[in-house]
């Protein structure tokens, strides 16, 4: 028996649901249940009659599924797979900007950990930051971690908007020079780039959008050819998706190594042994269900 066929045993033996963002290695997104955005997913998580979720992302992604999913067990294949911007801002240190804006809501990115989610008014996505921010009741909007997305908000709205300084380094590296690079061996193909870009880069988009936007705009487009300004492994989704179009990446392909870390090995290990459950404090969990709970209620 293949690995993938002992995975579906064993998926179905406990009552278990896989699900996969879209920055997993092929093989790996090839077996979910769920392929989808860190929203698509936190959905999925909270509605999904499985007794035991396989989280194949990394560390706040498999705690949101926890905090939306307490009464279920959540795996983490791989424990070390953590989100380098998320780990960009503490507890204590959300706690002291709010100290100094007492009067600003505070709007946490999704990829955050969860005791900052607890300290938070309201969750956002990359899908639905703008959203959030827009019709929020606050005219002063403290905005963690990401910088880029921050700044990517503003355009829309007149609130003050004050930034945490994190980024996700796989965006960041995105450059501007590059991108116009790419623009010019493929001038008749569509930019499409997430929020987490520099805004420099943003401003050569012909569209801003999340993962799962991407997947959409690119299914219904009836252009051909895009430049995709996102982590590479996104790629592989659009092109199994749309074989008659063409994606290639916006300059250099850009690895999330978090990302790549998860193993068809470790989702096999994760089910058969049910190793590197998520296990959160039940006052956290219950703070951060009311900032994620309140971020459902925009999309």
């Amino acid at each position: 028996m293949s690995i993938v066929e002992e995975i579906a045993r064993l998926k179905r033996e406990k009552n278990a649901v896989i699900l996969v963002h879209n920055y997993q290695r092929p093989e790996v997104q090839d077996i979910a249940d769920f392929l989808g955005d860190s929203l698509g997913l936190a959905k999925k998580a909270a509605k999904t009659d499985a007794q035991i979720i396989v989280f194949c992302g990394v560390q706040f992604m498999a705690e949101t599924a926890k905090i939306l999913s307490p009464d279920k067990g959540v795996l983490l294949p791989r424990k070390e797979a953590g989100c380098p911007m998320a780990d960009m801002i503490t507890r204590e240190e959300l706690k002291a900007l709010k100290e100094k804006y007492p009067e600003a809501k505070v709007i946490s990115y999704v990829n955050t950990n969860a005791d900052v989610k607890a300290e938070s008014d309201v969750c956002c996505t990359s899908a639905n930051a703008k959203e959030v921010v827009k019709n929020i009741d606050a005219e002063r909007v403290i905005f963690t971690p990401d910088k880029n997305l921050a700044a990517y908000c503003q355009r829309f709205v007149n609130k003050e908007i004050i930034p945490w300084n994190g980024f996700c380094y796989v965006h960041e590296r995105i450059t501007k020079e590059e991108v116009l690079l790419a623009k010019e061996r493929f001038p008749d193909a569509l930019l499409l780039v997430h929020p987490e870009c520099n805004p420099s880069v943003i401003d050569l988009a012909d569209e801003v959008l999340s993962t799962s936007g991407m997947v959409s705009f690119a299914k219904e487009s009836d252009k051909k050819r895009f430049l995709i300004g996102t982590e590479e492994g996104l790629i592989y989704r659009l092109k199994k998706e749309n074989p008659g179009k063409e994606f290639y990446t916006a300059g250099t392909a850009k690895i999330c190594r978090n990302m790549k870390l998860t193993t068809l090995n470790d989702v096999y290990l994760a089910l058969k042994e049910e190793r590197y459950a998520i296990e959160l404090p039940e006052g956290i969990i219950k703070s951060a269900q009311r900032a994620l709970e309140a971020m459902l209620k925009y999309v």
